[in-house]
């Protein structure tokens, strides 16, 4: 049931995000804005605008942030194999999905690709901040997450 609520509510968010658009729309490569009528056009004595400044998605920001995002959920990977091993069971997925542990490396791995898809269909789409705040949120999601198996107490067995 957990994991159908999950997925229900990722689809939602991916439908979410594919419909939403920037505020100046970018011209692909190779086309010609449109030309400018007369109510479009600048006055003479009026200040130009200046433009959104846009950056190469793969700049060092976003390096940096993906990398977070993979040690996030590295250190995810670990104290949750961590609290297996202590004898707690795991909450989002089932125990046997996590005691697979190739299973659960490539689940954690797909949500680490899924997080830089995000944000390229943010980057796409013009959101540069959401951009960013999509790896920031994951990366604090996930390590809170680690550091909360961490902190929980072992199953005493009698």
């Amino acid at each position: 049931m957990r994991i159908q609520y999950t997925f229900c509510l990722a689809m939602l968010l991916i439908f979410a995000a594919s419909s939403l658009h920037a505020q100046q729309a970018t011209q692909p490569a190779g086309l010609e804005p449109p030309a400018k009528t007369a109510e479009q056009s600048v006055p003479v004595g009026a200040p130009a605008v200046p433009a959104i400044p846009v950056h190469r998605f793969w700049d060092r920001e976003n390096e940096l942030l993906f990398a977070a995002v993979g040690a996030g959920r590295a250190l995810d990977y670990a104290s949750t194999l961590n609290m297996r091993r202590r004898g707690v069971d795991e909450i989002l997925l089932t125990n046997a999905i996590v005691d697979n542990h190739p299973l659960f490396g490539g689940i954690e791995a797909a949500a680490t690709a899924a997080s830089i898809g995000v944000s390229y269909l943010f980057h796409r789409t013009g959101h540069h901040r959401l951009e960013r705040w999509t790896s920031a949120v994951h990366f604090g999601v996930a390590t809170g997450g680690a550091v909360r198996n961490y902190a929980l107490e072992s199953v005493h067995k009698n």
